[in-house]
């Protein structure tokens, strides 16, 4: 029987490039014999309900054809499913897929991944936002109200969350450059917050300028903060870059892109399934989107998610 696969296309990713790989590389998939066609919701919550209802008729693989975003926004439909994800490379980042061993600049080369067919499983992270608006229901006026969600790679808060922010509301450049150069304009205003952090139980207190929980080791476009992080160990790699000046921070950074940052005097790692992250007037990004402000509650769900990816070598 012929493998059904649904492409869902983002036809805005990386200016265009995700439509305009939606033929070539369902084409391709046809080519070797699987039953594929493409699809693309003219917004978020219809991209969202185009993959649950493909998970939903059982499909073989779900591909995405887009960046991180896109991919954020499929993990709703096929996390803790038995619907393999499948990732094109189309985006800004393209963190997950460069985590996966894809490849990020050949589409056809990535489409190769899933005709093979060779799936494994790897951790999602999930979070639990609770906001500061109380709950409806007058007789728990201490209630509020919650908000959870999927994320495959980087979730952050601090001076990498406020770049982000600033990512978002830049129209140019495009790709790297533009998380560079969003940096160096958040430079000059932030300061280090005050954090409340538990980790599995433990508390701590610290002033900090960011703490970043990694399923995957990178975000920003192959920025990797959570150098190590291990997809299939169960746990969050947490980076903690302290109050360091702001001399300091413009040394550390460029080391990011090799990971070689986790050497600096004012950077700690931990590893934990839980993390409970507070802050005042901090948003959190994950997979390069808003969740929302915290505090957030974030925890490691092994093997939530099966990905089409090479095989091991």
């Amino acid at each position: 029987m012929d493998r059904e696969i649904v492409v869902l296309v983002n036809p805005t990713s990386g200016r265009g490039r995700g439509a305009r790989l939606a033929d070539p590389v369902t084409e391709r998939l046809r080519e070797a014999g699987l039953n594929a066609r493409w699809e693309a919701g003219r917004d978020a919550a219809e991209s969202v309900d185009l993959a649950r209802r493909a998970v939903a008729r059982g499909v073989d693989g779900l591909v995405i054809i887009g960046g991180d975003g896109m991919i954020h926004l499929a993990l709703d439909a096929v996390a803790e499913t038995d619907t393999p994800l499948a990732v094109i490379p189309a985006g800004t980042g393209n963190d997950l897929a460069r985590s996966l061993g894809i490849p990020v600049r050949d589409p056809l080369a990535a489409a190769d991944i899933v005709v093979a067919g060779h799936t494994r499983s790897q951790d999602l992270g999930r979070v639990v936002r609770v906001d500061a608006e109380p709950a409806d229901d007058a007789s728990h006026p201490a209630a509020r109200h919650s908000a959870s969600g999927w994320f495959a790679t980087v979730l952050c808060a601090g001076f990498d969350s406020r770049v982000a922010e600033r990512v978002n509301r830049m129209t140019w450049p495009h790709g790297r450059l533009r998380y560079d150069l969003a940096t160096i304009a958040e430079l000059g205003a932030f300061r280090p917050q005050h954090f409340g952090l538990e980790f599995d139980g433990e508390a701590e207190n610290i002033d900090a300028l960011l703490v970043a929980a990694g399923v995957t080791n990178s975000y920003g476009g192959g920025l990797r903060i959570c150098e190590g992080a291990d997809p299939t160990d169960g746990l969050l790699d947490i980076t903690v870059v302290g109050a360091v000046p702001r001399r300091d921070l413009v040394r550390v950074f460029p080391k990011l892109a090799k990971g070689t940052h986790v050497g600096h005097p004012a950077v700690t790692v931990y590893r934990a399934k839980r993390l409970s992250l507070a802050s005042a007037d901090l948003v959190s990004f994950a997979d390069g989107e808003r969740m929302g402000p915290l505090p957030v509650t974030v925890e490691c769900v092994p093997g939530a998610l099966t990905v089409f990816a090479p095989p091991p070598r």
